[in-house]
């Protein structure tokens, strides 16, 4: 059995402790594409690693932006490749200062 496209892949740091990080964007993406995403994996890695894969294209590496996406980043980082047409809502508008 192949696995259901588009696949989001989430590489966490088990000796950091990212599991519930990963697990909550996950959980985000999955509410937010609930009928564009096939599955959503979480693979435990070490050494630092929080890295974002869709179908098997780098869009988040903690490595080279130095930190964590904010989960409306995520989210567009996420449409953009999935479904581009897709309005977010809030998480599309900017900020009042």
């Amino acid at each position: 059995m192949s696995p259901k496209t588009p696949r989001v892949e989430i590489v966490y740091c088990t000796q950091c402790r990212w599991l519930l990080r990963a697990a909550w964007m996950a959980q985000e993406l999955l509410f937010t594409f609930a009928d564009e995403l096939g599955e959503i994996a979480l693979v435990p890695g070490s050494g630092g690693v929080f890295d974002i894969c869709v179908d098997d294209t780098l869009i988040w590496s903690r490595a080279e932006s130095g930190g964590f996406p904010e989960i409306k980043t995520l989210k567009q980082l996420v449409r953009d490749r999935v479904a581009p047409g897709k309005d977010l809502g809030h998480a599309d508008r900017e900020s009042n200062p």
